[in-house]
This record gives C-alpha cells, sequence and structure tokens, in this order.
C-alpha cells in the first residue's frame, strides 16, 4: 500500500493551452481532483486559466525544470540546444532548473518558481492536481509511438531468477511519486504475484532510477524496479554494461514525461511555449544532431507529440487508484 504521507510531502502552484476561461470564481466551480485553488469548468481534469486576468503571470525569465531521473548536470546540457530554441520563439530569457527530487519540482511550481516542467510518469497526476500543472505534448520516437516499461531487475548470480525469488530479499524502489519506479511495482506484485512491501520483500529508497540502476549492477542491491528508458540511456552512455543487469519482469508500455506549463501563465505565453516545443528541429541546418537529440535518441525518442493528461495518464490514475493514493495536497 502507498503511504498516504507521500503527498503530503508535496506541497506544491500552476497551466493550459488554447482555452477561454469561463466566467467563474475559485470558490464556485467544479474541480474534480484538483486542489481548491483551481477550476476545470471544461472537464478535462486540468485546471483552466484564470477568469481574472490580474493573475495571468508573465515572466521575463522563465524557469525551466526537466523530471530527475539522473544526476540534473546530464540534462542541464541535453536541453541547452532547445531552450535556445524555446528563447527566440518565446522572446524570454529560459533558465533551467536543476530539481533534485520530484516532490521538490512539484513545490516549486506550486510555489510559482517553475513555469514550465517535464514531470515523470508517476508524479504528473499529483503535479496536475496540486500544482496546477497542465501537460501537453509527450517525447516519442519516429514512427509516433512514445512511452517505455517498467522492469523490474537484477544482476547476474544474486540467486534471483524469477519474480517470486525477490520474497525474504531487498526491493529497490525509485520514490513514493514514481510510477515504474514504486507505484506500478507495487499493483502488480500485489496482484500478479501477492507479495507485499514489509511483508514479503524489504523495500529500500535509491531516490532515483539512476541509483537504483547502478545500485544493482554494482550489487548493492539484490533487485530494483526501474524504467528502461533511463537504463537504455545509461548503457549507450556507458555508464553500465548491458550484461550488468538482468530483466526478469517487463510491464507494459506507459506515457513517459509529460511537459507542459503552470496554468496562470499569460495564454499568449502559453501558446508560444506550445509552438516552441513542435517547432523544434531535432537535427541542425548542417545535418549534425542537436544536444537533445544526442542525449534521447539513445532511448530511440526524436520528436514531440501532443498528449492530453484525460486520455494519456488514464492507466496511471488507475494504478494510483489500486494503490490506494490520494491527490490531495494537504
Amino acid at each position: 500500500m502507498v503511504p498516504r504521507k507521500i503527498v503530503g510531502l508535496v506541497a506544491v502552484s500552476l497551466l493550459v493551452f488554447g482555452f477561454t476561461p469561463a466566467v467563474v470564481s475559485a470558490q464556485d466551480c467544479p474541480r474534480g481532483d484538483l486542489d481548491e485553488r483551481y477550476c476545470d469548468v471544461d472537464g478535462d481534469l486540468v485546471a483552466d486559466i484564470p477568469t481574472d486576468e490580474s493573475k495571468w503571470v508573465d515572466p521575463n525569465t522563465l524557469v525551466f525544470a526537466y523530471t530527475p531521473v539522473e544526476d540534473p548536470a546530464v540534462y542541464k546540457e541535453a536541453w541547452s540546444d532547445f531552450l535556445t530554441h524555446m528563447e527566440a520563439v518565446t522572446g524570454k530569457k529560459v533558465q533551467f532548473f536543476p530539481v533534485q527530487s520530484n516532490a521538490a519540482q512539484i513545490e516549486a511550481m506550486r510555489s510559482g518558481r517553475l513555469h514550465i516542467a517535464g514531470f515523470n510518469t508517476g508524479s504528473n497526476p499529483l503535479a496536475v492536481n496540486c500544482a496546477g500543472f497542465r501537460s501537453f505534448v509527450i517525447m516519442g520516437r519516429e514512427d509516433d509511438t512514445f512511452g517505455y516499461e517498467m522492469e523490474i531487475i537484477t544482476y547476474p548470480g544474486s540467486g534471483i531468477e524469477k519474480v517470486e525469488d525477490i520474497k525474504g530479499k531487498t526491493l529497490a524502489f525509485t520514490s513514493p511519486t514514481s510510477n515504474s519506479g514504486f507505484k506500478a511495482p507495487s499493483a502488480i506484485l500485489k496482484a500478479e504475484f501477492s507479495m507485499l512491501a514489509e511483508t514479503d520483500f524489504d523495500p529500500v529508497y535509491s531516490g532515483k532510477h539512476d541509483n537504483s540502476i547502478l545500485g544493482v549492477a554494482n550489487k548493492d542491491y539484490p533487485a530494483a524496479s526501474i524504467a528502461n528508458s533511463v537504463k537504455a540511456r545509461m548503457i549507450a552512455r556507458d555508464v553500465i554494461k548491458e550484461e550488468d543487469v538482468v530483466t526478469i519482469y517487463k510491464s507494459q508500455t506507459f506515457p513517459t514525461t509529460g511537459f507542459g506549463v503552470a496554468h496562470n501563465l499569460h495564454p499568449d505565453l502559453q501558446k508560444k511555449i506550445e509552438e516552441s516545443f513542435f517547432s523544434f528541429k531535432w537535427v541542425n541546418e548542417d545535418g549534425t544532431p542537436t544536444s537533445l537529440k544526442v542525449e534521447f535518441e539513445k532511448s530511440k525518442e526524436g520528436k514531440f507529440l501532443p498528449i492530453t493528461y484525460q486520455s494519456h495518464w488514464d492507466v496511471i490514475r488507475t494504478i494510483d487508484k489500486a494503490n490506494g493514493v490520494s491527490y490531495s495536497c494537504g
């Protein structure tokens, strides 16, 4: 069962595209699971743009953060060409914000310090409901497919050959807000294998996917649940060798990181931010790859695809429901 106190760790503010706000007060509006500061008049499960124009935000410097799946320094360089493009499209300076945890990223948006972000699969619903995050795009492959699988991995010679062999041993998760690093494996282990944390195995938390993958490769953890897209990029960078780990379980495909903006950014600015994603060229005019392509082609990603939280995160909300996760922000 997911610790309900995890949502309390996410003291989190803010997003939308092409939506004409209805005249309704935040005190008297439909909102579903959204925090009381937001409205959802159109019923798409995400926060509407404030109807009061005085609440619109139009900062001189936009702050961007990518989900903390690995060392933030790696991704500051990876996103550099894209953020230069966003500066040209929006006419704003764009600053990369190296967040260290999912909770810190959500808190930054809830407090108004973060304007544009990529939230990982598992923390997306909390960002939407507690921080007013509104995702509109996902990174995909050239054939318009996208997503990743949760894998449970071990190392050769660990004595673990199938999931049931984890009983009585330690399984490393990443963080309670991660889909592949906690939520999905918790639901799958319970539903398919009748295995519960602290009853059938000892759970530990590594903090991030790269920590879990390195922990298994270095034999610090006998097993871990991870996102295979992160594993693929680490193998491509020679951080680990493919033979260092063995996969004993692979899940269905889940949506990967969802990108979007704070709901209270000026609507015209939000449209320009959206334009910057869909107009970005992954290959430079001279044929050389951009810094974004260099990094993400390691997991076979190379374009941005439109998505909606309501449709594409339905399976994740189902997993959260099975785990008893609450989207309450208190």
